[in-house]
Formats: structure tokens, sequence, C-alpha cells
């Protein structure tokens, strides 16, 4: 039961904001959506240090090994493993005509939506090896941790539901089809999450790797996405605010319940 709880908060986090799609606007302001996209850089930047580097490097120190192999090796793994498949799917990106990844005649729609879910890949991973190393013993890793880090991820989820679903509504979908291509968008997390612990619970002495795996799969997200649509168009610092906000928010979140 625990194990659901946990699983389930970032996807009904994307699913509530989906749902905004059927009382918004056709088009979200745009200060609003870099502000939004701002925050969610921030969280999963804080997330990927407070909540995964950190106890990587912490978690190999209890086993007497070189701290900062597993984190630089695990991180490096982790922005390869998004860019390998960034250069594989085709995904269409916000804001952009020319989609990305291998040829396809997928709908606009359907890549945009792709485009979401190999973005949500990431977070599903990290909260669900936060969740094994809290189950296993000798981790130092706790459940209060792997929920702060859910709740967080949730918390910018929500925002991030809408910023799916409208863009899905001005290509072309109704309403309700754009609410279900942001539901299915986070579908990807909760099953990220739940391949993550079933392989971490088979190989728990490279949960350090684990952890920092999903730390720089998080990060490629970041940088690749979050943080040049944010700063897109005109110069404003709004997005730069919500980067801080969402980075504070994440820390405080996570030293508060961790």
């Amino acid at each position: 039961m625990e194990a659901f709880i946990v699983l389930s908060i970032p996807f009904l986090g994307t699913a509530l904001g989906a749902a905004m799609v059927f009382f918004m606007k056709a088009k979200m302001n745009p200060q609003l959506e870099k502000l939004l996209l701002g925050f969610a850089a921030g969280v999963m930047i804080a997330a990927s240090v407070w909540s995964l580097l950190i106890p990587a490097i912490e978690l190999e120190e209890t086993k007497g090994g070189r701290a900062w192999v597993p984190a630089a090796a695990g991180f490096l793994l982790g922005v390869g493993f998004l860019l390998l498949l960034d250069s594989l799917i085709p995904h269409l990106h916000m804001e952009e005509e020319k989609p990305e990844g291998v040829k396809s005649n997928l709908q606009k729609t359907t890549m945009l939506a792709l485009a979401v879910a190999l973005h949500n890949l990431p977070e599903g991973m990290a909260v669900g090896v936060a969740f094994a190393g809290a189950m296993m013993d000798g981790t130092g890793m706790t459940l209060a941790a792997a929920l702060a880090l859910a709740i967080g991820i949730a918390i910018q989820n929500f925002p991030e539901g809408a910023i799916i679903s409208m863009p899905l509504r001005n290509a072309g979908a109704s309403r309700p089809k754009a609410f279900w291509y942001g539901v299915l968008s986070g579908v990807v997390e909760p099953i990220g999450a739940v391949v993550t612990i079933l392989l971490a619970e088979q190989i728990v002495p490279i949960l350090p790797y684990f952890l920092a795996f999903a730390a720089g799969a998080m990060i490629y997200v970041v940088t690749e996405e979050l943080i040049p649509e944010a700063q897109e168009g005109k110069h404003t610092n709004i997005g730069t605010i919500g980067v801080a906000v969402g980075f504070v928010m994440m820390m405080v979140l996570d030293v508060a319940l961790g």
C-alpha cells in the first residue's frame, strides 16, 4: 500500500494539471508558462542533488568505497541514456515545428505527448529508486525522503499537466482528448518507478549508481528542455525566478521531511 501511494502521487499531479484544459482559456499566458517551466526545472535540479546525488555519495561512503565514483559514473550514464532516447523516439517539443528522433508518420498531438512522456520517465525513475532505497536495510534512506521527492515532483507536475494539455488543445485536439493525452503522458512515471524498483532490489550493491543515474536523466531534461523553453522569446527574468522558487521549495521539502 505504501508503494502504491508514493508511486501514484506524481501521476496524480500530472492528471490534475491536465484537467485544467477544461477550465483554462485556449492559450496559457506566456509569462505564466515561463514561470511554471522554470519552477519545474528548479524542483528537478534540487531533487537531483538532495534526493539522489547526495544519498548516492553517502551510501557509497558507508560501504567504504570511493564516494565520487558511482555519483559521477551513474550521472553520466543517466545523461547518456536520455540522450539515446531523445535521438530515437519521435517527439515534438512545444513551440517547435520540426520533430526530433527517427522519422515517423505520427500525428503532431501524439509527438507532443511523447515529448512529455520522455520528460516524465526520469521523474518516475527517481521516485522508484528513492523508494527502493528506503525499503532496503543499511541504505540510510527513509520513506519520508521518498515521499518528499514524490510530493515535490507532483507539485511541479501539476502546472506541467496544464502545459501539456493546453498545447495539445491548441494543436487541434478536443478538450477531452487533450486531457487524456496529458494523463497518458504521465503514466510513464509509475511504470518507470516500478521497473526501477524491481531492478534496484535485484542489484543492491549498485544502488548508488541507480540514484546517480536518475539524477543524470533528470538534469538532462532540465538542460535540454525546461530551461531553454523557459527562456524562449522576449527576454525576461520570470523563468529564472521560477527556477529559484522551485529549487528552494524542493530543498526545504527534502530537508524537512527527509
